[in-house]
């Protein structure tokens, strides 16, 4: 415990920011759809007493009294949580915190996921909402999850309908990014068992923007259009690189179509999921669709 101590010494900066774009998170999640439920209120009780030891740093020894007085029935209600919401926004603009604002992004979106999960139920309204955001903030756009997210987002309400399964591909997904040691309602075991049936892999972006100057291609899977040979001479042409083998260098992943245009849950073997462990290690690796490429070139 004296050397986790320690280590969070030198991370204190980033901690706080990160606590910070999480609550914003959190409450943008409960109270996206215009409801707080119980177990919502539940939800951001925890986050308050996980986070007690912050009372007297700045920027929450000022947020803590409005959340004290907002939480003095036991309970948050929805003008509550936009007067904690509207303080806290002011404070992730001052230019010393820690995260440049696309990582700050990120960290609201997963608090987000989290508030959304924390009574178990995924609705229209609070999916509606989330679209909204992801349509707001999509200078994100090839940052994961936001690709993942917004692809996933998209295929579900694509028919009008979101059916049982697809609600279910939805939490499995945002699963990913809650820890369930900071939640008093959603569980590591349930967690588990849901991803366990509703495996994700394999998301290309939603209408990317392809740069090919400098940048590095690489291509996987079958194509009707073109010879890998030939996708890799175009690629050329327009003064990228083209190389056979997923790498760090990669700057996008191509998905060969095969006249299939059913992408969004497909697993597309290694390289794949190569890229997706580079994507979620930071790194700019964009899952691109066949059709997207020929729009591009």
């Amino acid at each position: 415990m004296k050397e986790l101590n320690e280590y969070r010494s030198f991370m204190k900066k980033e901690e706080l920011h990160k606590s910070l774009n999480s609550l914003i998170g959190i409450l943008e999640g409960i109270s996206s759809d215009g409801v707080i439920t119980a177990a919502e209120n539940e939800e951001v009780k925890n986050w308050y007493e996980l986070h007690r030891s912050l009372l007297y740093v700045h920027p929450f020894k000022e947020i803590f009294p409005v959340i004290d007085m907002a939480l003095s029935d036991d309970r948050i209600d929805m003008e509550e949580v936009q007067d904690v919401l509207w303080l806290c926004r002011k404070f992730t603009n001052e230019s010393d915190l820690y995260f440049n604002l696309a990582t700050s992004k990120i960290q609201q979106l997963e608090g987000m996921l989290h508030g959304m999960l924390a009574d178990g139920i995924l609705n229209d309204a609070e999916l509606k909402e989330l679209n909204n955001w992801l349509n707001e903030n999509d200078d994100l756009c090839g940052t994961y999850p936001f690709d993942e997210v917004y692809s996933l987002l998209l295929t579900a309400k694509e028919d009008g309908v979101i059916t049982n399964d697809e609600r279910n591909m939805l939490k499995a997904f945002f699963s990913n990014f809650i820890d369930a040691r900071e939640s008093t309602n959603i569980h590591a075991v349930d967690m588990d068992t849901l991803r366990a049936e509703y495996c994700v892999q394999g998301i290309c972006a939603i209408c990317p923007e392809i740069t090919f100057e400098g940048k590095t291609f690489c291509f996987t899977g079958a194509s009707q259009r073109a010879t890998r040979n030939e996708i890799a001479e175009i690629i050329k042409d327009k003064g990228a690189n083209f190389i056979n083998g997923m790498s760090r260098k990669i700057n996008y992943l191509i998905i060969g179509a095969d006249g299939n245009p059913c992408w969004a849950f497909s697993c597309y073997g290694r390289k794949v999921e190569q890229a997706m462990n580079l994507r979620k290690q930071g790194h700019y690796v964009v899952i691109v669709h066949e059709n997207d490429f020929w729009d591009e070139v």
